[in-house]
């Protein structure tokens, strides 16, 4: 009776026996070239889900299939824990936070296991623990020292349904990155990272990160925002104040009739006219009150301003110009000023439009004269300078360099560069999240915890409310203590950190987990590092990339490691998307919630809508611990790897689940069902064996010319679909062999069978690893898989004499026929047109067309 595929019995035996002997435990090898695999480590949610799989998958796949080609690969495995959620769960349900995160560690950890990941567990971390955040704040501390962390009071993002601060890179579209409220303003005192220190170098280095999506650059080479251009002084007029602006069009101050300044600018409390003060406080406060993303583009902002009263002073044209406050002026870009030329900037055109103000042309297409009066839009392309003084008649870009030596020579400005990347502002006041190691007292200011006295360990016994600033404010015992320095009554630091630090150097403590001394140590980064792949979503485009890239650059710096990147190379993997099932009384269904077109509640015909990203909110998930337990981990992976390349989405589709199974199963059988003709065979060698003839060369000729397919596809391109479809092509062909023989086999053809199905085995083996081994061990091999070297390609065995071409006669297949490999158009029509098949359908007519695609087909159309 033939053997079953049982695939949970025979997935939980390996993965018994891969844990039982550390089977992926890695250590420094100088001997041997090393490769760094890593995939974003998750937030302890309680569950894994699809999108998960199907990243993990991808860092499997490129880890086993290194390993067995002789890397040393290293592929650790951790946890990103701090986090609102627990402090959220524990508001909802009464759990402490720390008890609800190891709970989901726990659970994930044994998720994640069942899938077969070949991670070295002994190097896990996770964030929330004081073996981990001690060097969060031992490395704070050192930025402190460096100058690179500092506290100031600033107009910060508050989301009130967090009741935190958010950094810039976390409002999207005026809203929270995490809970969508609306996000408000505040003047709060905050921690810093100065980011912007290494602007210049983190914008240099993505023209040098040939390993990463261009698409993944542009993004932050956009977020840093380079701009190269003047800064220049407007003196207030009948004041000493002076208004600061940064511009990249200096070409056009001659053109300026008016001064935006944004509504938290703080010269407008200095220069507002008394008559217009209420007026302009008014509008200050509806300002900073609305939502606003900081990144928001000004086109789509209704522009809004008032009148301050106050005038400034062109410092080249003498032109006096009236200040306004403006909405789209944001003060965390430049300099907070912006001279507004309304006949080449559209947006100041259109205020200009709004609230009166003049027109002044200074820059004319090359082939017309503007009239102010009549534009329906600003002039913004290049032209020849007029009404400038003396440098009417110039290009206008070739007058920007004497317009800034005359503003130098004049003292009222300079050639600057600016950036739009901001600081960035990592404390938040939430519980749980990282201590920040600082002290305040009256007598010696802001004070540094010592580091022997790290970590400052977040304190159990604090009561959530989800309301008002830090929870730690309330924890009187952990608040208060003495000073380092004089022994004075002190308080702490009652933030906590932006959890985007724990993220950003975590990839440096798996490389020394175990370290009491440091962080990592410089020899363990000097060999790991950098990671060789890293794989995660494309949000983290300018949160964590950016942040890790920064944190590298920052502790390079501080002498800890030697190099520039933390990634060699990136992919961002697409996301797992389903069709939305909605019944009209119940909402959103689950997919089991839906049973042949009907809700499984009230049974009311459903709705299946747009394929969108798999969503709690919308229902649209599917449970891998269900498809797991039905179909097995390995047909889990097979169907994330197959279904579409890496970094397209991925459209989830039970049929195709249904037919990675098959698949399987085909595998399993084409061994169990052979073992009597596999064993006592060995694997064909030409050499020993001689050549070969017939349906046995060309068997060896698809063997080979497959693992060269896959090992390409994998190594190089990580189009693992079309890897795993090349391997389906190679059982295909198998079977069909097999049924030639008709029961009976020369002991070549054995030879050539048993080399074919063991590549099958090997060649599986990183996108379905238990299946492989348990086969493998069946063939009677000893050494498990992951440590078998990955099969090499005969290349004596992809010359093939001759190949087989088809010949399609007005768009349909009439005939095949033998040719020379790479024969000649020539060739190849003379054997087609001596073909007796050809002729019988080609006799009496016209030739009108011959198409010949070299070794493949001939398309000929006659009437």
């Amino acid at each position: 009776m033939n053997e079953r595929y049982d695939h949970k019995s025979i997935e939980v035996r390996w993965q018994e026996v891969w844990e039982k002997g550390s089977a992926f435990s890695t250590h420094k090898d100088p001997a041997r070239s090393k490769y760094y695999v890593l995939e974003m480590f998750p937030y302890p949610s309680g569950k894994i889900h699809m999108g998960h799989v199907r990243n993990y998958s991808i860092g499997d796949v490129l880890s086993r299939f290194l390993m067995m080609r002789g890397k040393n690969v290293l592929h650790p495995m951790g946890w990103d824990s701090f986090g609102l959620p627990a402090e959220n769960a524990a508001i909802q349900n009464g759990i402490p936070p720390a008890k609800w995160t190891h709970e989901n560690i726990a659970n994930m950890k044994k998720q994640l296991k069942r899938m077969g990941l070949s991670y070295d567990w002994g190097r896990e971390v996770a964030t929330c623990t004081p073996e981990y955040y001690r060097w969060n704040q031992w490395l704070f501390l050192k930025l402190f020292e460096l100058g690179l962390a500092y506290k100031k009071r600033s107009s910060v993002n508050w989301c009130p349904g967090c009741s935190t601060v958010l950094a810039n890179e976390q409002v999207e579209g005026g809203l929270c990155w995490r809970c969508d409220a609306t996000v408000e303003t505040k003047d709060l005192e905050q921690w810093f990272l100065k980011i912007t220190a290494y602007a210049e170098e983190l914008l240099d280095f993505t023209f040098k990160m040939s390993g990463w999506p261009e698409r993944v650059l542009v993004m932050q080479r956009n977020w840093i925002g380079k701009s190269v251009g003047a800064e220049v002084s407007f003196k207030v007029d009948g004041s000493d104040e002076s208004i600061k602006i940064f511009t990249t069009r200096p070409d056009t101050l001659y053109g300026v009739t008016f001064m935006s300044l944004a509504a938290g600018h703080p010269a407008i409390a200095k220069i507002a006219a008394k008559d217009r003060r209420v007026e302009v406080e008014d509008f200050i406060a509806r300002v900073k009150s609305e939502t606003k993303d900081r990144r928001v583009n000004p086109d789509e902002i209704k522009k809004e301003g008032v009148f301050t009263g106050a005038y400034c002073v062109n410092p080249l044209s003498g032109d006096r110009v009236p200040v306004y406050a403006a909405n789209f002026v944001l003060m965390e870009y430049g300099t907070g000023a912006v001279m507004a030329v309304p006949a080449h900037d559209q947006r100041d055109f259109e205020f200009a439009g709004v609230y009166g103000l003049p027109v002044k042309v200074v820059i004319n297409p090359p082939d017309r004269t503007l009239d102010p009066k009549t534009m329906e839009a600003a002039y913004v392309e290049e032209g020849v300078m007029v009404n400038s003084d003396i440098f009417d008649g110039m290009d206008n870009t070739a007058a920007i360099d004497g317009i800034i030596d005359l503003l130098e020579e004049k003292g009222a400005g300079k050639r600057s560069i600016n950036y739009k990347l901001r600081d960035w502002g990592i404390s938040r006041q939430r519980y749980w999240g990282c201590p920040i190691p600082v002290i305040y007292c009256d007598s010696c200011g802001t004070v540094p915890v010592a580091y022997d006295s790290l970590p400052v360990i977040l304190p159990d016994n604090v009561v959530l409310t989800g309301k008002g600033l830090s929870p730690l404010a309330g924890a009187a015992g952990f608040v208060n203590v003495k000073c380092p320095k004089c022994g004075k009554p002190a308080r702490r630091e009652t933030d906590t950190m932006d959890t985007f630090v724990d993220s950003s150097w975590y990839f440096l403590r798996y490389v020394s987990p175990g370290n009491t001394e440091l962080p990592f140590d410089w020899n363990d980064a000097g060999y790991w590092m950098p990671v060789d792949q890293y794989i995660g979503g494309i949000e983290h485009a300018v949160l964590h990339l950016l942040y890790a890239r920064f944190f590298t650059k920052a502790l390079r710096d501080l002498g800890l490691h030697g190099f520039d990147e933390p990634f060699k190379n990136l992919l961002t993997q697409g996301m797992v998307c389903k069709e939305i099932i909605k019944c009209p009384e119940h909402g959103f269904l689950l997919p089991e919630e839906a049973r042949d077109g009907k809700c499984a509640q009230c049974g009311s015909p459903v709705t299946v809508g747009a394929v969108e990203k798999m969503s709690k909110s919308k229902k649209n998930v599917v449970d891998p611990d269900r498809i797991i337990a039905e179909y097995g981990a390995d047909t889990t992976r097979l169907f994330s790897l197959f279904a579409a390349p890496p970094e397209k989405d991925l459209d989830w589709n039970e049929e195709g689940v249904e037919g990675s199974y098959r698949f399987l199963s085909r595998v399993w059988r084409l061994v169990t069902e052979n073992m009597e003709l596999l064993t006592n065979a060995e694997p064909y060698g030409p050499e020993r064996d001689g050549p070969l003839e017939g349906a046995s060369k060309d068997v060896f000729h698809v063997t080979h010319r497959t693992i060269k397919k896959v090992t390409q596809d994998i190594e190089e391109r990580f189009h693992f679909n079309t890897a795993i479809s090349s391997i389906m092509e190679l059982v295909n062909s198998l079977y069909q062999y097999r049924a030639a023989m008709n029961g009976k086999s020369a002991y070549i053809e054995r030879k050539v069978f048993r080399e074919a199905v063991e590549a099958v085995v090997l060649l599986l083996s990183p996108f379905a690893p238990h299946i492989s081994e348990e086969l493998w061990m069946r063939l009677g091999k000893k050494t498990p898989v992951y440590k078998t070297p990955w099969p090499g390609v005969n290349e004596g065995a992809l010359v093939k004499e001759e190949v087989t071409i088809v010949v399609q006669i007005n768009g349909k297949v009439r005939s095949k026929v033998a040719a020379p490999v790479d024969s000649s158009e020539e060739t190849v029509r003379e054997l087609v047109m001596k073909d007796s098949r050809t002729l019988e359908w080609t006799a009496g007519k016209e030739l009108r067309k011959f198409v010949y695609v070299p070794n493949k087909i001939v398309n000929m159309v006659v009437a």
